[in-house]
């Protein structure tokens, strides 16, 4: 069901206060307009309105003296009050005049160059002597003007109120609304904003981060504190299920060495073989919870590594291997050295693992290529059947494999995936020129790494494009 209000916190706060505005706007205008009412004030002030008139119809004359037009208004005027007159001297002395000035008030005529504003209102009824003296400006120049007036009724006294009291009142709200509510608002709302940034500082990496307290509203504070509790909660479920896999890969690790070696001294046979491929499989299995176990712990710090190197070294190591398995093995770097910061043990095993990972599913048949390219990317890559784009992050799931093997464990590729994260480089896999699968490590993206400058293209010309 849908609600009056807004969601959003910030524009129910605005549309709050412009409704409690409004209201005190309204109330304030009826209660003086009851005021009014019950007060009868509307026979007590004056209105200057047909002085006005006069004096906007003064023109000067063919003969170049100031005179009184007949115009429309005066009409008007006229036709209200037939006795109505009106007087009015501008600075030079000039007068024009209109209609009787009671007795009473010539003294007044005769100086009206030393006043500036008055009411005049007389006791009698209906008021024979109302008048008012203004100051005004028009093109023939500055005058003081006196005439007659009149009562002002209540709805006009009223409208009059509306004009030059209510309406500058909204608009000054509405102003003071528009403007001045959202910056207050924003203001006082952005230590959520800032939180809000803050939880995306909330990984796997940053357990142990906890919100900060200090710069939110009271309102919100035992929210922040509710989730903090929840994440240390957590942490420490976390922790325990750790701490529970750890043990039991290191449990694991003492009855299968026996079993292997009760393997060891059984007959030859088609019975034993499937045995010991077990018991090693059981045996990869265990060594590559360790590994994950050992990259969550974090404990190695960063240091200089030649990629290079590295990869020279994993490609002596395995080339062995590679080849009994029926395949060919290159290694072709294509700098001279690529100087990273990196955990040269946690990342000499990925990168061990991306070439076991192809020995396993290459179809032992083609080359597999071990590369070092400029600004800190290893590639390897092989001519086997490759990835379906469809399941190219899947692989990296744990425990995921695109067909069944009787070998590995499938914690490999999620170990590269993991050990790639820690450093703050992408894990990519793309499709070989071969049509093979091609599996990138790129560094230098990532906010925890940065390749170092010291890359050194080979001066061999004949060097292979990447995948």
């Amino acid at each position: 069901m849908r609600t009056f209000w807004p969601r959003s916190l910030k524009q129910r706060l605005i549309a709050q206060l412009l409704v409690l505005q409004l209201a005190i706007l309204l109330a304030f205008g009826l209660s003086f307009v009851s005021l009014l009412v019950l007060a009868d004030e509307g026979g007590v002030l004056i209105s200057p309105a047909p002085v006005e008139v006069a004096f906007d119809a003064i023109r000067r004359g063919p003969d170049g003296k100031l005179m009184l037009a007949r115009t429309e208004e005066m009409g008007d005027v006229y036709a209200r009050r037939p006795d109505f007159w009106f007087i009015a001297r501008n600075d030079h002395g000039e007068v024009v005049q209109a209609g009787d000035i009671p007795a009473i008030y010539k003294g007044m005529a005769e100086n009206l160059g030393k006043m500036t504003y008055s009411d005049i209102r007389d006791a009698g009824d209906p008021s024979p002597y109302l008048a008012v003296l203004r100051r005004r400006e028009n093109a023939e120049g500055a005058f003081t003007i006196f005439g007659q007036g009149e009562l002002m009724s209540q709805s006009a006294l009223i409208l009059q109120f509306s004009r030059f009291s209510i309406a500058p009142m909204l608009v000054l709200l509405a102003i003071v609304t528009v403007a001045a509510v959202p910056w207050i608002v924003n203001r006082a709302s952005r230590g959520i904003s800032e939180l809000a940034r803050e939880t995306e500082e909330i990984s796997m990496d940053r357990r142990n981060y906890r919100l900060p307290e200090t710069t939110i509203p009271n309102e919100v504070r035992p929210l922040v504190r509710g989730m903090n509790d929840a994440l240390h909660r957590l942490d420490q479920a976390y922790g325990r299920h750790q701490r529970f896999i750890l043990d039991a890969a290191h449990e694991l690790r003492t009855p299968v060495a026996i079993l292997q070696a009760r393997l060891d001294s059984l007959a030859a046979g088609p019975d034993r073989d499937r045995l010991i491929a077990d018991c090693e499989k059981i045996s990869a299995l265990a060594e590559q919870l360790l590994d994950l176990q050992r990259l969550d712990a974090n404990a190695t710090p960063f240091a200089t590594v030649d990629l290079v190197e590295l990869c020279r070294n994993v490609a002596a190591d395995l080339a062995p291997l590679a080849i009994d398995e029926g395949y060919e093995f290159s290694f072709e770097p294509r700098v001279e050295r690529s100087l990273v910061q990196a955990d040269a043990t946690s990342l000499s095993r990925a990168i061990t693992n991306l070439v076991q990972n192809a020995i396993e599913h290459a179809g032992n048949r083609g080359t597999i290529v071990a590369s070092v390219e400029a600004g800190g990317v290893i590639e390897i890559s092989d001519d086997g059947p490759g990835v379906p784009e469809a399941e190219r992050e899947r692989i990296f799931e744990p425990f995921y494999r695109l067909k069944p093997r009787d070998r590995g464990a499938g914690l490999g590729l999620n170990l590269v995936l993991q050990i790639a994260r820690r450093h703050g480089a992408e894990m990519a896999v793309l499709s070989a020129p071969s049509g093979g699968a091609c599996f990138r490590l790129a560094f230098g993206g990532g906010a925890q790494n940065r390749v170092l400058p010291s890359d050194e293209p080979r001066k061999s010309p004949a060097t292979k494009a990447g995948c």
